[in-house]
């Protein structure tokens, strides 16, 4: 758990493995990931289980969001028959409307609801994406910050890392995976609360 001889040079204090200085909340975080500014917390060993739940249903209230609101324009649109109208274009002959035309429409008469759907779309997408790599980092048994040091510490085509022409190749390797069942015990039952419902 702890290190010999590794001290926090801010805090002078033991640091415990896996540990960083958090230089916004001005401590050291066991298993420090990042200092989220939603949360305006550090995310680390014993908050990490909730902040995957707040994102969790961060996403899916995103998602629920634009899939009520879809499905309130398309029940518009064939309850009103827009779809079956027609137009008459630049050269006087009447066309069937399309579906562009039909989001033009749907965006002149409704524009707050057709905003907020692609904005929801849009993010429910960024979300999906940000909530898929943070649950790889859980079954992994990785953090933000581990990741980003170990992702540039083997990647020997990247032009931003800066290393001299001796310097041998590295292959990063995990040494904190003990496979998926026991990474994710780990991310959602902590040492100590494990601990604590073994002696009950």
């Amino acid at each position: 758990m702890f290190l010999k001889d590794m001290r926090c040079p801010t805090c002078d204090l033991r640091k415990p493995a896996r540990s960083k200085h958090c230089a916004v909340c001005n401590r050291c975080v066991h298993r420090f990931d990042h200092h989220c500014v939603w949360v305006n917390n550090c995310i680390g060993a014993w908050n990490a289980r909730y902040f995957l739940t707040y994102l969790f249903t961060l996403t899916a209230s995103a998602a629920t969001m634009a899939i009520v609101s879809i499905v309130f324009l398309v029940r518009l649109v064939l309850l009103s028959d827009l779809y079956l109208e027609t137009y008459v274009d630049d050269l006087g002959h009447f066309q069937v409307i399309d579906t562009i035309f039909l989001i033009q429409y749907l965006f002149l008469i409704f524009p707050r609801i057709i905003f907020m759907v692609g904005f929801v779309l849009v993010l429910s997408f960024l979300l999906g994406i940000y909530l898929c790599f943070a649950l790889y980092l859980a079954a992994t048994n990785q953090t933000t910050n581990e990741w980003y040091r170990g992702d540039r510490a083997w990647c020997q085509h990247c032009p931003h890392v800066a290393r001299p022409p001796s310097a041998e190749h590295q292959v990063y390797r995990n040494i904190h995976s003990h496979g998926l069942w026991s990474n994710l015990r780990e991310i959602f039952l902590p040492a100590a609360v494990h601990y604590e419902r073994k002696k009950k």
